[in-house]
């Protein structure tokens, strides 16, 4: 199945995880690794890629994203300010 999307951009949530990577003081590598603790696989690459819009983020990647970062996933999703 192919997929279809409007514009360039593959998520939402990629600038504001950058926003609370930044604010938590953790790298890409760092942010990888602490996902993995959660048995989410995701390389400093696909992290930099997430970030910059340009990969897909699956549902259960969000939620690690959220408990590691310490946000909500709706602030992640631009649904809560």
């Amino acid at each position: 199945m192919k997929l279809i999307l409007d514009s360039k951009e593959r998520n939402v949530a990629g600038p504001r995880i950058k926003i609370a990577r930044l604010k938590s003081k953790l790298t890409q590598q760092e942010l990888s690794a602490k996902l993995e603790t959660l048995a989410v696989y995701v390389d400093r690459a696909s992290i930099s890629k997430i970030e910059q819009q340009k990969r897909i983020i699956t549902d259960m990647e969000l939620v690690a994203f959220s408990k590691i970062l310490k946000v909500s996933v709706d602030w992640l999703l631009g649904i809560d300010k």
